[in-house]
């Protein structure tokens, strides 16, 4: 007769098994307002330049292709014995593609950057914060606090 098998398990998988599917509510971020209307402004804006991004990427690969099929004798031509058509389509759209998403994500960045600059202009409409004025005397060295940070 063989030995009995021992079920082995981590620590860990005991406690995760433990807790289950609830989600760790110690970890989610505590949502601030938000004002709704600049939410939606600003995800209408980022979804333009997705759908821009998609054209372009649609019209390289697949115009880059279709001039191959349209132009066939853009197939003929050789560099080092390897086609031209084939170094365009494996080799020299990597840089084109890594440029497309580097525009790409700066577009978003400036969009997120004009909004943020937005809402703190609106912040600022209201009044300073009281965060703002102590850095703010803090960075001048206010006689009113001795140049100490509170």
């Amino acid at each position: 007769m063989s030995p009995r098998r021992e079920k082995l398990t981590s620590p860990q998988t005991r406690i995760a098994l433990a807790r289950g599917n609830r989600p760790v509510q110690h970890l989610q971020p505590v949502p601030g307002p938000v004002d709704t209307e600049a939410a939606r402004a600003l995800f209408r804006a980022q979804r333009r330049t997705a759908v821009r991004t998609v054209v372009v990427l649609s019209v390289l690969l697949f115009g880059l292709s279709g001039s191959f099929a349209l132009f066939p004798e853009l197939g003929e031509i050789r560099l080092a014995q390897v086609p031209v058509s084939w170094l365009l389509l494996t080799v020299a759209v990597y840089p084109l593609l890594f440029g497309l998403a580097l525009w790409h994500v700066r577009s978003t960045e400036r969009l997120e950057g004009e909004a943020e600059s937005v809402d703190r202009g609106r912040s600022t409409a209201r009044g300073p914060s009281r965060r703002r004025v102590d850095r703010r005397r803090r960075s001048k060295g206010d006689s009113s606090t001795g140049g100490e940070a509170t």
